[in-house]
């Protein structure tokens, strides 16, 4: 469909010879009010906020280099063959989340073995801010007008994008051609994911399956919409890469719900083993006192 409108100015602020964009930007914030919400649900669970405050500290910046090591590794012709430092250009876009859930979930695993807390706990605790970072993120290729699908056909958008608001079909609008906002279609599919997972909490479903649910509901979602999308990145010939780790997500989150009902017990609202020993010791010490 032929169509003609202005895109939004991705720089959100220049001061000299520092640009910000609008990537970066929404990124950050979705980043910071998930930080926000993990905090508040740890301290609700009886846990000490430092711990979450260090994890988060090592996490972001851990998840963030792995999302763009991994779309390099993925894109490399395109890196190949130019100037090195574009590379390190995240701010023109170009990270994959599949490798910073990797990244996340590797650094998680480290900090829960070194500071003694229970990963799975710290990984149900984590899960809904992390689909709501997602969903806010998006909005960051919004501006970039990437991850975008095909184009859009005059009886597609008379059936339904019409009634989307204007800004969004303009901004999706590339060289006079409209193509589907498959970033809405996402971050629409991610917040409803993020209230799945909001109201699983309130049912105290077996420790890990908060997390592991985040996985299976995203992937679902990842794997239809990233058929849509024209910039996927593929592993063989017309494999795409998101679809085939969405894949083996779902399937490796199932066998673990699976087994795990089988052989644990802990909820979700339980407190760790490593929290009850501290607990304990207190009491001790207190009733020496006395």
């Amino acid at each position: 469909m032929i169509f003609s409108a202005a895109p939004l100015d991705r720089v959100f602020l220049e001061l000299g010879p520092l640009t910000i964009y609008w990537y970066g930007l929404i990124i950050a914030f979705g980043a910071i009010l998930g930080v926000y919400l993990a905090t508040k649900e740890a301290d609700r669970l009886g846990l000490e906020k430092d711990i979450l405050i260090d994890f988060i500290v090592f996490a972001v910046p851990i998840a963030i280099i792995c999302a763009r090591i991994y779309y390099v590794i993925f894109e490399w012709e395109r890196y190949a063959g130019g100037r090195w430092w574009d590379v390190f250009a995240i701010w023109e876009g170009g990270i994959a989340i599949h490798g910073a859930i990797l990244g996340g979930v590797l650094t998680a695993i480290v900090f829960s073995k070194v500071r003694d807390i229970a990963f799975w706990q710290l990984a149900d605790i984590i899960a809904p801010s992390l689909i709501l970072g997602q969903a806010i993120g998006r909005w960051g290729n919004f501006m970039n007008q990437e991850a975008h699908g095909g184009p859009i056909t005059q009886t597609t958008y008379e059936s339904f994008h019409q009634y989307l608001p204007d800004f969004i079909m303009n901004q999706m609008t590339i060289d006079g051609i409209m193509y589907h906002p498959t970033f809405l279609y996402e971050s629409f599919w991610n917040i409803l994911v993020f209230v799945a997972l909001i109201l699983m909490r309130k049912y105290n479903p077996l420790r890990g399956e908060i997390f592991l649910s985040y996985a299976i509901f995203y992937s679902i979602g990842r794997y239809f919409i990233e058929g849509m999308r024209t910039d996927s990145l593929y592993v063989i010939g017309e494999i795409r890469t998101a679809q085939l780790i969405s894949i083996i997500l779902i399937v490796i989150s199932i066998i673990l719900i699976i087994y795990r009902r089988k052989t644990i017990t802990v909820r979700y609202n339980d407190v760790p083993i490593s929290e009850k020993k501290k607990i304990n010791t207190k009491k001790k010490k207190g009733k020496k006192k006395k």
